[in-house]
């Protein structure tokens, strides 16, 4: 139930961009990620059935507050870790928005550590970027932050809260940068 991501072409020297992907929404409809581009994103693997779905509000929060300044949150559903999203897109879209009023966008359920993991997920894991580094992902909630350049900032284990100082100082470092 893998969505197909594919990297777009790169004919550049340049470093390859995080949003040069496309992506399945969680209704289905192919969008191109570098659609954000300009814009400060923050990529985010969810469950519904974790100890860090709570993260939800957080979230959203995030997204409220700073949308209109060019945040866009990204949600990718996994179930890789405990089975934690065993669900259906229909199902993880119902349980988000009734239970935490998602309004963020939210892409179909993916694999993002596996052998088919999406192209999204192999590069920004192939990335460092700190404080996580980089490498798998270790667990639901983990975050990648990009610039308004499309380029990988800083990546959050799951335990950063997206209320966390270290998390929202450098969204508004970012957001300040003018694209």
């Amino acid at each position: 139930m893998t969505a197909p991501l594919s990297a777009a072409d790169a004919t550049s020297d340049e470093p390859h961009c995080s949003l040069d992907f496309k992506a399945k929404t969680i209704d289905g409809k192919t969008v191109d990620l570098e659609d954000y581009e300009g814009k400060v994103v923050l990529i985010v693997n969810v469950a519904s059935k974790c100890g860090y779905t709570k993260q939800y509000d957080g979230l959203e929060d995030l997204y409220k507050k700073y949308k209109d300044q060019g945040l866009v949150v990204l949600g990718f559903p996994s179930n890789e870790f405990g089975g934690q999203e065993p669900g259906t897109n229909a199902d993880i879209k119902e349980f988000c928005t009734a239970k935490f009023g998602v309004t963020f966008p939210m892409m179909s359920k993916i694999e993002v550590n596996t052998p088919r993991a999406s192209d999204l997920y192999k590069h920004l894991t192939s990335q460092t970027a700190p404080p996580a580094g980089t490498g798998p992902v270790k667990w639901n909630f983990e975050k990648f932050l990009i610039g308004r350049d499309g380029q990988l900032v800083n990546r959050y284990r799951s335990a950063t809260k997206p209320s966390d100082e270290e998390l929202t100082s450098e969204i508004e470092k970012q957001l300040a940068k003018k694209g």
